[in-house]
């Protein structure tokens, strides 16, 4: 499900247990991703397949890249393997406008 940052971070911040999941590369991630956030790269298909399958089923999680459109591949293929609850960042990190770590 696609939402606006107001929506994604209250949502995200009111939900015991949520994972944020950053699915840009290593080289976006270091340059500054959202607090507590889990690197899990789309681009490298093999790494990505093992990390979601690794991944807890019964959880949510909120899942960003840089403009919205690589979170929102990955949060359909988290629902085709039985990752009910994803929730995609519309505008992705370009549009973040709260705190980063680096």
């Amino acid at each position: 499900m696609d939402l606006t940052q107001e929506v994604w971070a209250s949502k995200q911040a009111s939900t015991t247990d949520s994972i944020i999941i950053d699915v840009r590369t290593p080289e976006e991630f270091e340059s500054g991703h959202l607090i507590n956030a889990q690197l899990l790269d789309i681009r490298d298909p093999q790494g990505f397949m093992e990390g979601m399958e690794a991944l807890d089923k019964s959880q949510t999680y909120f899942v960003y890249c840089r403009s919205g459109a690589r979170s929102a591949q990955a949060c359909q293929l988290f629902k085709q393997n039985g990752i009910e609850t994803c929730y995609n960042l519309l505008g992705g990190i370009l549009e973040w406008e709260g705190e980063l770590e680096h």
